[in-house]
């Protein structure tokens, strides 16, 4: 499911470990994490999560930006 495969995404990223390193406690692998870590990218999801972020927290005014 995609919460599992974010939760992957999110540990490579966060671990410095390689996708084949990935733990099989996520219940898939390396290899179709990095697969839809690519079609994430290229539907351009983590600019749209990004902005979806900054507008959530912008709306609650716990933004600063003034930088």
């Amino acid at each position: 499911g995609d919460r599992e495969v974010l939760a992957a995404i999110i540990f490579v990223a966060t671990s410095g470990c390689t996708w084949n390193q990935l733990p099989p406690g996520f219940g898939l692998s390396g290899v179709t994490a990095f697969r839809r870590f690519t079609e994430w990218t290229e539907a351009r999801v983590w600019a749209k999560l990004h902005r979806l972020v900054l507008d959530e927290l912008g709306s609650r005014g716990e933004l600063d930006w003034s930088r």
